[in-house]
């Protein structure tokens, strides 16, 4: 424990002797950790639009103007028995009555025409949103199965839009899938070249403290009780760049969310107060993982000597 706590303080002696080498470190891992933190948001804004198309996206079952609401209901059980269905809204005739005449409520002729018949013409329809946008194709399939056409349900359904909003579905399930991976393939990129240059600048400042290091291996310190101090500096140099990475972006995030929101659709500056936490926790870690790392690799070059 003595030992421990004699490490403990010659990492906090050396990052205070180290001065401005140690502030640089600092200085360079809190870009790291700004790429880090900006990947997170940035991340979250595309989920958020992603999410906010799909939710606009569904399948549409018309059913016969003659279908009663039994033969509905059974079709929605059916439906949501299927494990790629997430939710089925019902319709009613009436409903959809009501919802035409509010869209048309400035074309008269068309109003006049439906006033003429005397009678509603549209029948009831369920709304099917699958669970993952590449999912509807299995759907339609089930709809259009042999088991389900020669079933009574089949009857019931005057027309589904799966083959007109297929196109968009495809287009929009590739755009999910190649921002995913450009985001993944972005993020790794940034994160090497950050964690680079991290490196270098840390061992740069262990450079200084080289002929130290020497000195205490020809006295007999062991390699633990040299590189330890170090590694508590690359801690501290974690810790440090943590909590001017999280200051720094709350003037940012909250530019961007006077900004931002009605182009993104989400406050960047809400969701980093409401998810600080784990953002906090996010960078620590990876500060002090990195610093530590850094530390045990670039003192390794002068305690094989």
């Amino acid at each position: 424990m003595i030992k421990f706590i004699r490490i403990i303080k010659a990492g906090f002696l050396n990052f205070k002797r180290s001065g401005t080498i140690s502030w640089a470190a600092v200085l360079v891992m809190t870009i790291t950790l700004s790429v880090i933190t900006s990947i997170i948001l940035l991340q979250a804004a595309l989920n958020f639009s992603l999410n906010s198309i799909k939710e606009k996206v569904d399948v549409t079952i018309y059913l016969t103007v003659s279908a009663t609401e039994s033969k509905a209901m059974s079709l929605k059980n059916s439906l949501l028995g299927l494990p790629e269905v997430e939710s089925v809204e019902y319709t009613t005739a009436d409903e959809a009555l009501s919802a035409f005449r509010a869209r048309h409520v400035g074309d008269y002729p068309t109003i006049a025409a439906l006033d003429e018949i005397g009678s509603n013409p549209l029948g009831a329809y369920l709304n099917v949103k699958a669970k993952n946008v590449s999912q509807y194709e299995s759907i339609a399939s089930f709809l259009n199965s042999d088991s389900f056409q020669s079933g009574e349900l089949a009857r019931a359904i005057d027309k589904v839009n799966y083959h007109e909003n297929k196109l968009v579905i495809n287009r929009l399930n590739s755009l999910i899938d190649g921002a995913n991976k450009l985001g993944f393939l972005l993020t790794l990129i940034l994160i090497i070249i950050s964690i680079i240059i991290t490196f270098n600048t840390i061992r740069l400042a262990i450079f200084i403290s080289r002929e130290e290091i020497g000195i205490m291996r020809l006295v007999g310190a062991s390699k633990t009780t040299v590189r330890g101090p170090f590694m508590v500096e690359g801690v501290i140099y974690g810790i440090v760049s943590t909590l001017v990475t999280i200051i720094i972006f709350f003037p940012i995030t909250a530019w961007f969310g006077r900004s931002m929101t009605e182009f993104l659709g989400l406050s960047m500056n809400d969701y980093y107060l409401s998810n600080i936490l784990q953002i906090f926790v996010i960078l620590l870690l990876s500060g002090s993982v990195l610093g530590v790392i850094s530390s045990f690799l670039a003192t390794t070059k002068y305690l094989k000597r």
